[in-house]
């Protein structure tokens, strides 16, 4: 078949992989000029590493390995260390934590000649017919696909084409979360420790992994009004949030938000759907069932979700209206796990007052040598 996946993230290009080996002509498209890998590093969890050994990318996954999340140091105001989160919050030591970019480049050396790449295009337009889908794109170009599959994230054009607003299915968790480059405090031979500081409502971090740094800004907020395209916008939103929080390294994080011309600034929210399928058209990982950052869990739900669709095309062979509600059937019991995982996980890495502050370190371990 002739397949549109919008979206070149971790579902893009998982879709890209796994239906370019059964023998689909795909066409991924994505909306920036590159793999954007800019952010915090991912998790491979689960049953998702058995998707990636199937896919033939467990070995360089493997390789491209860190450990950053194990050493992250909750500290004061003078950058003293206060503890640690205790053992038991987390997952199994299976898991695999790896940079953005290193997977996004893995998965993309891993497509078969079948697959299309297209970077700085995207999706404008979709009319379904009952025997094709036409899509318009953003370059002026239309084309006509047997299937489009949006993958394009929380933020989904697809998913607002064809399903409606977003707010309609977005559910915010109550926290905004920012990641800048931090180029000046990349130290590849330092001791990977990542000091986290909190006052009421806000987090700063200092996240530092292979020969980068990153600063993380987290702030507690019911939802925000503002152009989710517009950096200077997202920028300002973070000045003022933390004008009355700037203890610690939060200017000099703020510094880095400065000059960082691509920040990464979203809400920590979840997608509802009940249904990721209309016609022609299905939803797969963030823009059909985004977990949020908290559940840690959107890397995996994005490469299961596609092998799983993959698979099912296959199956049926090439009958989307059997094949997507099978895809929904296998996928909902791992994406309902995932989402009622991040029960209070915003208050514990976000507490909202200074008494919260004081109860969540009392529960802190604390550090010792070689921790």
């Amino acid at each position: 078949m002739k397949i549109l996946v919008s979206g070149a993230g971790v579902a893009g290009l998982s879709l890209g992989y796994d239906l370019g080996i059964r023998g689909h002509h795909v066409t991924v498209v994505e909306r920036a000029d590159r793999l954007r890998g800019n952010g915090s590093p991912i998790d491979i969890r689960g049953d998702a590493l058995e998707v990636a050994e199937k896919m033939g990318i467990l070995p360089a996954v493997r390789e491209a390995r860190i450990q950053m999340s194990e050493q992250v140091h909750f500290v004061d105001e003078n950058g003293t260390a206060i503890g640690r989160l205790p053992d038991d919050i987390g997952d199994s030591s299976d898991d695999i934590e790896i940079t953005r970019e290193d997977l996004y480049w893995i998965l993309a050396d891993a497509l078969p000649e079948t697959v299309d790449l297209r970077l700085s295009e995207s999706v404008n337009s979709i009319a379904e017919h009952d025997d094709r889908v036409d899509v318009g794109f953003a370059s002026g170009n239309s084309e006509n696909y047997d299937l489009v599959l949006g993958a394009d994230g929380m933020h989904s054009a697809v998913r607002r084409l064809v399903f409606g607003p977003e707010k309609d299915w977005i559910r915010h968790l109550g926290v905004y979360v920012a990641i800048a480059d931090m180029p000046g405090e990349a130290d590849a031979e330092a001791e990977r420790i990542n000091p986290m500081y909190n006052c009421p409502g806000h987090l700063a971090g200092i996240g530092r992994f292979k020969d980068k740094a990153i600063g993380i800004l987290m702030v507690a907020s019911d939802p925000i009004d503002y152009d989710y395209r517009d950096v200077e916008a997202q920028k300002k939103i973070l000045f003022d949030q933390f004008a009355e929080c700037r203890s610690w390294e939060v200017p000099t994080i703020l510094d880095a938000v400065r000059a960082d011309p691509d920040i990464y600034f979203d809400s920590v929210s979840q997608i509802h759907m009940s249904t990721w399928h209309r016609g022609r058209v299905a939803l797969v990982g963030d823009a059909g069932y985004c977990a949020s950052p908290l559940a840690g869990r959107g890397t995996s739900l994005a490469m299961i979700g596609a092998q799983f669709l993959a698979e099912e095309l296959e199956r049926s062979d090439g009958d989307h209206v059997t094949a997507f509600p099978r895809y929904e059937a296998r996928m909902r019991p791992y994406v309902e796990f995932a989402q009622g995982t991040v029960e209070g996980g915003a208050a514990l890495i976000v507490p909202p007052t200074q008494e919260a502050i004081v109860a969540r370190n009392q529960m802190l371990q604390p550090v010792t040598a070689g921790q």
